[in-house]
């Protein structure tokens, strides 16, 4: 299982153009803001088409423009953790989860639901709702949800931006977790530089709509591909702490 991208899409001002792979491991998509990350995340669920290109998870293709190939989100074996988690607040833990589980039967979802309450340790909460749970909680929950129907791949559109450094240490080294017990590609968006280097098995710098460099974060620090991304290195280095964003003037064209 893995993911293959290569996508174009046009949008008011700004294109995107990107290509990339991974296989079973957990992928940091980085970069500024409005480098097109999230634009990325909602053509591989679905949510948007490209203009062009093809996008497949394990043996599917997911999208191709000359195979006339588009399949409708709910058909994808896709798990989607959104960055304001988009939990129904009128309803229960247990209820947030299951809902997810939408299409399958409803013992399994009962199953499933009880085995994932246990594996992120929240099955105490499942009659509370959301306003009556934490934010690292919370976070469980999306989670939960996202992965009860067991998808081909998780998505996750920076979910840990909100939280208090201990709980996003935590929520780090239960997505690995996550990772290694489900056996699918993941893929997260961060702009926390200890996020990415923490938890990457690969790594994917966008600037202004391309990838300019793609690799272990120790391949990309070893060897930067832009005057943008060799910034990024020696601040690393400095400080080891937050890495800025990526310059526009400085990642122009990806080489």
């Amino acid at each position: 299982m893995g993911i293959s991208f290569s996508a174009q899409k046009k949008l008011s001002g700004f294109t995107l153009d990107a290509s990339w792979e991974i296989g079973n491991e957990l992928a940091v998509i980085f970069g500024y803001s409005g480098a097109g990350k999230s634009m990325t995340l909602q053509m591989i669920a679905g949510l948007l088409a490209p203009d062009e290109g093809k996008i497949v998870l394990g043996e599917t293709d997911l999208f191709d423009s000359g195979q006339n190939v588009n399949v409708r989100p709910q058909k994808r074996s896709i798990g989607y953790v959104f960055q304001d988690l988009a939990l129904f607040p009128h309803m229960t833990v247990g209820e947030n989860i299951r809902y997810g589980g939408h299409g399958i039967d409803k013992y399994e979802q009962v199953q499933r639901c009880s085995e994932l309450l246990g594996m992120f340790r929240i099955a105490s909460l499942e009659g509370r709702l959301p306003s009556q749970i934490s934010g690292g909680q919370k976070q469980r929950v999306a989670l939960a949800r996202a992965l009860i129907r067991r998808p081909g791949a998780l998505l996750l559109d920076e979910p840990f931006s909100a939280l208090d450094m201990p709980v996003r240490f935590e929520m780090r080294t239960i997505l690995k977790e996550v990772q290694r017990s489900f056996n699918i590609p993941v893929v997260l968006i961060t702009h926390d530089a200890d996020e990415a280097l923490d938890i990457a098995d690969r790594m994917i710098i966008y600037a202004e709509g391309r990838v300019m460099q793609a690799g272990s974060a120790e391949e990309i620090f070893a060897a930067p591909s832009c005057e943008g991304v060799l910034s990024l290195s020696r601040f690393i280095g400095k400080s080891g702490r937050h890495m800025p964003y990526l310059s526009r003037e400085l990642c122009g064209s990806p080489t």
